[in-house]
């Protein structure tokens, strides 16, 4: 097996493990994430319940992660090297901010629902990609 299918394994193995992860905590589901938004209505604080969860396994994980001087499966770790805060990073922030309070999706969620073959469900990741396209051509 060639490392480049051991990255792909593990890629697809970690992308299941978050799907199912989204699934069993109920994120795929649109009512979750725009309750949660909802504040002064029927308010659902699980998805900062699921936030703080990942963030309480991420966290160490990430720091006992980073003392290795390269990933198990590549050779060296692929960090952004950006740091300036400029319009590009603002208006696509705004607009995924505005996406996700209206759909009540983001793309990992997204993906995730498509087992469920609902149609905004469709609609929505055939937004995403062509937006994905999009962002592309014009960058």
């Amino acid at each position: 097996m060639t490392a480049a299918h051991k990255r792909n394994g593990a890629a697809l193995l970690a992308g299941l493990l978050f799907g199912m992860g989204l699934s069993v905590s109920g994120m795929i589901r649109p009512a979750k994430v725009l309750n949660f938004l909802d504040v002064t209505g029927d308010w659902d604080p699980t998805l900062a319940l699921v936030m703080g969860g990942a963030l309480l396994v991420c966290l160490p994980a990430f720091r006992w992660l980073m003392k290795r001087s390269a990933p198990v499966l590549d050779s060296r770790f692929h960090l952004p090297e950006r740091r300036d805060i400029d319009f590009r990073l603002v208006a696509g922030a705004i607009l995924f901010g505005i996406g996700w309070g209206i759909g009540g999706f983001c793309p990992g969620p997204a993906l995730a629902a498509l087992v469920t073959g609902t149609g905004p469900v469709f609609a929505f990741v055939a937004a995403m990609l062509a937006g994905s396209w999009l962002a592309g051509r014009l960058g």
